[in-house]
């Protein structure tokens, strides 16, 4: 993540946090989805995790729960709420450092299109999993939206300081930064109403 969107997510922080969830059904549905996937002994690392939601209704079903993001401010609201003693929540670049523990899991929701280097990303995420781990994701695919939307709405919405700087992917363009990253696509949805979220679970590929 830019400093650029950094600084926006600790200025919305308060706002994102306050907001309602806009279609609780298709939120509850991929939650029920993720905890489907996770084992009592599953280690997970959340990257770009935000306020702490989804680490907070999930994370007492696994053994450990690594929460993070690069927004102080996000993990701030995220540590004043209640959460299983599994979840902890830090400020930083989780994928930075190669030498650290590895994970069973590694969730990655709606940061994906946020990412300077989606490729670095996802390599780093590649290095952090034990073999055979899965990597949960939920993305934006911004570019297969309409024009009017892409080429107008969007534009006009950066200017007025309500979205950060995002990445213009296409559903293809993300299935195939998780093929050269070393990923296996196990399955792919949308939930709701929102043909544009993309829900990807993938296995890292043994070598």
């Amino acid at each position: 993540m830019s400093e650029a969107s950094r600084q926006f997510w600790d200025k919305m922080a308060e706002r994102y946090a306050a907001r309602p969830i806009k279609d609780v059904a298709a939120y509850e549905a991929m939650l029920a989805d993720v905890a489907t996937r996770l084992s009592p002994t599953d280690r997970v690392l959340e990257i770009g995790c935000g306020t702490g939601g989804a680490a907070i209704r999930l994370g007492g079903g696994v053994a450990r729960w690594d929460a993070t993001d690069l927004s102080p401010e996000m993990v701030r609201i995220a540590r004043s709420k209640v959460a299983p003693t599994q979840v902890s929540f830090d400020v930083g670049d989780a994928l930075a450092a190669p030498d650290r523990d590895s994970y069973d899991v590694v969730c990655a929701f709606l940061i994906l299109h946020l990412v300077d280097d989606l490729d670095a990303t996802l390599a780093g995420i590649h290095r952090r999993l034990n073999p055979g781990g899965l990597l949960i994701s939920k993305t934006y695919c911004l570019k297969d939206m309409n024009v009017v939307m892409r080429g107008l709405a969007l534009p006009v919405l950066r200017a007025l300081g309500w979205l950060p700087p995002i990445r213009m992917l296409g559903v293809a363009d993300l299935r195939a930064a998780f093929a050269r990253a070393g990923f296996a696509i196990e399955d792919a949805k949308t939930f709701g109403t929102n043909r544009h979220a993309h829900y990807i679970v993938a296995r890292k590929r043994a070598n």
